[in-house]
């Protein structure tokens, strides 16, 4: 049984300062491990990004309004274009000077539903036998 649940800490960021917090981990050598985005269900977004350096994280949370265009660290770390394009697909984050945009089609087709519309990316269901 789960006896405690240790809380991500991560230090909040703002737009502007999101290719500046990119580029000082890249500079400390620092490995850009993922970023996470949670929909808050108030009209907010947490996108949190994830550092890594010999087994050391450091997390950042940038908390934007749905809708609001988003820095891209793309050009810093090329890796994050696929994270962003994916986030794009399931948010509708627009990322300003992304590398390569696929305009919320990396996954997804076209018809597709507009994000946030669709529902949760992933749901759990139980079958009863």
């Amino acid at each position: 049984m789960l006896q405690s649940v240790e809380r991500l800490v991560a230090e909040p960021i703002t737009p502007d300062q999101v290719r500046a917090v990119a580029q000082a981990n890249l500079d400390a050598g620092y490995r850009l491990v993922t970023m996470s985005v949670v929909n808050l269900g108030d009209g907010r977004l947490d996108i949190i990004y994830h550092y890594d350096k010999n087994l050391s994280m450091r997390h950042y949370r940038l908390t934007v309004p749905v809708g609001q265009n988003v820095p891209s660290i793309s050009n810093i770390y090329f890796c994050a274009m696929l994270i962003e394009n994916e986030s794009r697909d399931h948010y509708g984050i627009v990322w300003d000077d992304i590398v390569i945009d696929f305009q919320g089609s990396l996954y997804l087709e076209k018809e597709t539903p507009p994000p946030l519309l669709r529902g949760p990316s992933c749901t759990i269901s139980t079958v009863v036998k």
